[in-house]
């Protein structure tokens, strides 16, 4: 924490937006798409439809031309239409604060609605994206053997009044200083102590290929 906090003490929130509903639509566009693939689009949409009563008069066919450029956009398309409409007709047009009443929402899950609360509504939760889920394990704060259970371990390792913040540096020290790939554990200011073990592991893995080559010690 005191690494990330020196690194990442004001984390942004990555994903553009004035207010619950623009962050939500920004979130479920999001799904395997980068975010910056999403602030490219999302002033578009946005002109277009920024409340649920525009969105869902656009039409499903409208909102997929305006973000055909992010992957699965008929599916998402479809999303942001049944959630606008669902918005107006059960929650009087507004975001609910609530983990269930989002979850049921088309196109938003565990994670998406765990965004919406913690970045919009400042509840404490700890969405749990790849480079998390990566960084959680590299690092041994979980045995990584599912999103769901990264969450929780994470939960029970950080105080509650971390989660939120702690969730945006994560993020951030994943995507700029600790790359899934050709990433040298050495030097990194975290991993060169927390992810001890994984570098043993590289290491014994390096030796041995050393020894199988012809003259190798």
């Amino acid at each position: 924490m005191s690494i990330l906090d020196e690194l990442y003490p004001h984390p942004p929130i990555p994903l553009e937006h004035t207010d619950p509903f623009t962050l939500l639509v920004a979130v479920v566009l999001s799904a395997q798409a980068t975010d910056k693939k999403v602030n490219q689009v999302t002033p578009t949409l946005f002109a277009r439809a920024s409340t649920p009563e525009r969105m869902a008069a656009l039409g499903v066919e409208e909102i997929q031309g305006i973000i055909r450029q992010i992957g699965l956009a008929p599916r998402k398309a479809r999303a942001l239409s049944g959630l606008s409409r669902i918005l107006l007709e059960v929650h009087g047009g507004q975001v609910p604060a609530s983990f269930e009443a989002l979850e049921a929402l088309p196109g938003v899950g565990h994670k998406t609605a765990s965004v919406v609360m913690s970045q919009a509504f400042g509840v404490p939760a700890f969405p749990v994206d790849t480079h998390i889920h990566r960084l959680a394990e590299r690092w041994r704060l979980s045995r990584g053997t599912s999103v769901a259970q990264t969450e929780r371990d994470l939960k029970a390792a950080f105080p509650e009044a971390r989660w939120n913040e702690l969730h945006l540096q994560f993020i951030y020290f994943g995507r700029e200083r600790c790359p899934a790939l050709y990433h040298d554990l050495s030097t990194c200011p975290i991993c060169s102590w927390a992810a001890t073990k994984k570098r043993a592991r590289e290491e014994a893995q390096r030796n041995r290929g050393l020894r199988r080559r012809p003259g190798g010690a």
